[in-house]
């Protein structure tokens, strides 16, 4: 008599024959392969985050009872209805798209260069520890460092202090602050994927372009800029996206202005109204689904 083939090992496990075909099966379909391995991360992101997403476009479609509070479950348009009709959710939703869009291009017009250095003009036993210095700020706390300018930006602070012999003055609290305060906080974000790009540049391009005669502005312009222009707009998402949600800073620094996280805040909290910080907190999730549209176009998500 022949013995019955084993199917398992005393332990449960599964016999090496069949390991071994399962593995085999894997090798020949890669497909298969990735499928299993982004199974689990997939699912998180399809529970949690496309999940939360899908709450709060539900959410945006009820209304609170204006004698209980509770959260009547009807559907109903009244939510985005008020957002069309009062001119101050516009005002403030042009506002928090004006303060994102000028934090992207400030972070852009300082980062540029600063990569660009650190890439290109640095030398390159320099490189890891510039690319500490720039990460070094990430460390901190976040309140601590909108805090910290809160310090600066108050009247008779360091920036008052800097500008005194110029005859000017800082900018106070308002908006103005905000804009300066993001553009501190989320330049990292800019910087470092420009970096990145910059460093996969190859150094014959430039020495290229310089044997044929362009001057220095010339080859950044029709040969750096080209090229890393899909890691701007990369770092672009950050800034612009970080900014556009943002309600903290503008607590602390931006005086009575107000942008589309604090009203999101403000109708969770105060005014106990869920559904309509639903329908505000939209507004970002649209314009930002808009860009990383936009964003695609140019390679830019290959750059994160």
């Amino acid at each position: 008599m022949t013995a019955p083939a084993a199917t398992g090992g005393k332990d449960g496990r599964p016999a090496p024959g069949t390991r071994r075909r399962a593995a085999a099966l894997l090798y020949r379909r890669p497909r298969l392969r990735l499928s299993l391995l982004l199974s689990a991360p997939l699912a998180w992101l399809v529970v949690v985050y496309l999940g939360a997403l899908a709450a709060i476009f539900l959410t945006a479609f009820w209304t609170t009872d204006v004698f209980t509070g509770d959260v009547v479950r009807q559907f109903t348009l009244a939510n985005f209805q008020t957002l069309l009709d009062e001119p101050v959710y516009r005002t403030v939703a042009l506002r928090s798209l004006g303060v994102a869009a000028a934090v992207t291009l400030i972070d852009t017009a300082i980062g540029l260069p600063m990569a660009l250095y650190m890439a290109k003009v640095a030398r390159p036993r320099y490189r890891p520890y510039l690319v500490i210095a720039i990460l070094a700020p990430l460390w901190a706390a976040y309140l601590v460092k909108a805090y910290a300018w809160r310090v600066m930006l108050a009247e008779g602070g360091l920036v008052d202090e800097v500008l005194g012999p110029f005859g000017l003055s800082g900018p106070g609290y308002g908006l103005t602050a905000t804009v300066v305060v993001l553009a501190y906080l989320w330049l990292p974000y800019m910087i470092l994927p420009v970096y990145a790009g910059l460093e996969r540049l190859p150094d014959s391009l430039l020495d290229a372009s310089g044997d044929l005669g362009a001057h220095p502005l010339r080859t950044f312009r029709s040969v750096v800029l080209p090229l890393v222009f899909p890691s701007l707009v990369a770092g672009s998402i950050f800034t612009f996206s970080l900014s556009l949600g943002d309600y903290i800073t503008v607590k602390i620094v931006g005086g009575r202005s107000q942008l589309l996280g604090n009203v999101v805040y403000d109708n969770i909290g105060a005014a106990n109204n869920l559904p309509f910080a639903a329908a505000v907190a939209t507004i970002p999730v649209v314009v930002m689904l808009g860009y990383l549209a936009a964003a695609r176009r140019t390679g830019a998500l290959r750059e994160l």
